[in-house]
C-alpha cells in the first residue's frame, strides 16, 4: 500500500461490510465511522450529505456514482474504481488512494486538502474550483486533465506529469518546472509569470 504523507498509518476500522450489491443505492444522509467496506458495488449510487469518517474501501466500485456535499474524511481507498464518478462540493481531507482507477472522474469544488494520490492516473479527469492544499500528487499523471481554479498551494508535485493539462486559474506556486512535466499545458498570463519566477528569470515590460 502507498504510504500516507509523513508515514502516518491508516485509521483502524471497527466494523465491516463485505460483498454487498449497493448498485444505485441512495446513501444520502447516512453516517459511517471506521467501517471497512470490502468488495461493495456502489455503481450509480447517490450520496447527498453522506458522511464517511476514517473508513476503508477495498476493491469497491464507485463508477458513475454521484456525491454531493458528502464527506470522506481521512478515508483509505485501495483498488477502487471511480469511472465517471462525480464529486460536487465534497470533503475528502486526508483521504488516501492506492492502486485506484479514476477514468473521467469529475470533481467540482470541495476540499481535497492533504489527500494522497501518489502515482494516480488522473488523465482526462476534471477538477474545477477544488481545494488541494498540500495534497500528495507525487508522480501523478494528469495528462490532458482539467484542473482549473484549483488551490494547489503546498501540493507535492514532484515528477507529476501535467502535459497538456488545462491549469488556468490554479495556484501553481508549488510547481518546480524542473521536476514537473508541463509540455503543452494551458496556463494564463499570471501563471506564466509565476512559472518564469520559478525558473529564476525576471519578467519586465518591453523597452
Amino acid at each position: 500500500m502507498a504510504d500516507r504523507k509523513h508515514g502516518a498509518p491508516p485509521p483502524p476500522t471497527e466494523s465491516e461490510i463485505r460483498h454487498q450489491d449497493w448498485y444505485g443505492r441512495d446513501l444520502s444522509g447516512e453516517r459511517h465511522h471506521r467501517v471497512a467496506f470490502v468488495d461493495v458495488d456502489l455503481t450509480e449510487a447517490v450520496a447527498a450529505g453522506a458522511s464517511f469518517d476514517e473508513c476503508t474501501f477495498r476493491d469497491c466500485r464507485f463508477n458513475a456514482s454521484q456525491h454531493t456535499d458528502a464527506a470522506f474524511v481521512n478515508c483509505t481507498f485501495v483498488g477502487c474504481s471511480f469511472f465517471e464518478a462525480v464529486f460536487t462540493r465534497c470533503k475528502l481531507v486526508g483521504s488516501m488512494f492506492d492502486r485506484c482507477t479514476f477514468g473521467l472522474m469529475t470533481v467540482d469544488g470541495g476540499d481535497w486538502s492533504f489527500a494522497g494520490l501518489p502515482g494516480a492516473d488522473l488523465r482526462k479527469c476534471r477538477f474545477t474550483s477544488a481545494r488541494l492544499r498540500e495534497a500528495d500528487l507525487t508522480g501523478a499523471r494528469l495528462t490532458s486533465a482539467v484542473m482549473q481554479d484549483a488551490d494547489l498551494s503546498g501540493a507535492w508535485l514532484h515528477s507529476a506529469d501535467l502535459s497538456g493539462a488545462d491549469l488556468r486559474g490554479s495556484d501553481l506556486s508549488s510547481i518546480d518546472p524542473l521536476t514537473t512535466s508541463l509540455k503543452g499545458a494551458i496556463i494564463d498570463v499570471e501563471q506564466a509569470v509565476v512559472l518564469a519566477t520559478a525558473f529564476g528569470v525576471q519578467v519586465r515590460p518591453g523597452r
